[in-house]
């Protein structure tokens, strides 16, 4: 049961994600996660546990992680989002805090998360955007891309976009929304799902890509799906193209 003396915060987190070994604490290296717990205890000088929406792999970024943690200290939302940002470092913000029912929490309450994943389509590559795009020289036909991605929506088993230490446990998913567009030399792969499998949306672009090239039918995907068979589809493309976009309550 919630502590009632305690207060429920939900925090809203932007972060490049190049320099962390990802979302969660971990030993070999330093995550999201713990940079926000060790900033939350030298502004309240409370230790928390804070909850991510869901766990973002090495490299990839956010531009709206949900989070949510208890406090004690009567303190309020503004002014400690204003202290958090004064000792975050700069490639973490807290966009916003608000207090919210006992029985929030970050992930448990998620109904939907949007992942967008970009890739520079040009000739050139653009060193500013090297952390937060993929570079793809080769012309990509982006309408065959989209027509492949609306075969993913609904629920499906996506055992054929999962990794191989994944595919132990139910791979059905649920796929609300996926487009592909595109904005100049940028291609964006959103997909919005209830759900999704380590991994996934960056095999999925993979596999677009392949359609994008004309290495495979827009048509062939949903006998992809049917395979269940990894090598079937296509390459995992790197981690800092991807981004988690939203997280919908």
């Amino acid at each position: 049961m919630p502590d009632p003396t305690e207060r429920n915060l939900k925090t809203v987190i932007e972060y490049d994600g190049t320099a962390y070994v990802g979302w969660e604490r971990q030993k070999n290296g330093l995550g999201i996660q713990e940079v926000l717990e060790e900033a939350v205890h030298t502004i309240t000088r409370e230790r928390v546990v804070i909850e991510g929406s869901g766990r973002t792999d090495a490299g990839v970024h956010a531009l709206g992680q949900v989070a949510s943690f208890r406090i004690e200290k009567d303190i309020h939302v503004g002014k400690l989002r204003l202290g958090l940002n004064a000792v975050l470092p700069p490639d973490i913000a807290v966009l916003s805090i608000e207090e919210v029912a006992a029985d929030f929490h970050a992930r448990r309450s998620a109904k939907s998360k949007r992942y967008r994943y970009t890739i520079l389509n040009a000739p050139a590559r653009r060193p500013h955007a090297r952390h937060v795009s993929y570079h793809f020289p080769q012309a990509l036909d982006h309408e065959a891309m989209g027509k492949a991605a609306h075969h993913l929506v609904g629920e499906h088993d996506f055992t054929a976009f999962a990794r191989e230490a994944d595919q132990k446990k139910t791979c059905v998913r649920t796929i609300l929304e996926a487009q592909v567009v595109r904005d100049g030399s940028f291609l964006h792969v959103d997909v919005v799902g209830t759900g999704f499998l380590y991994n996934m949306v960056r095999i999925i672009t993979g596999t677009l890509i392949e359609v994008g090239v004309g290495k495979r039918g827009a048509e062939t995907v949903p006998a992809l799906l049917r395979s269940k068979q990894r090598e079937e589809t296509g390459y995992t493309v790197p981690a800092h193209g991807l981004a988690l976009v939203h997280v919908g309550y």
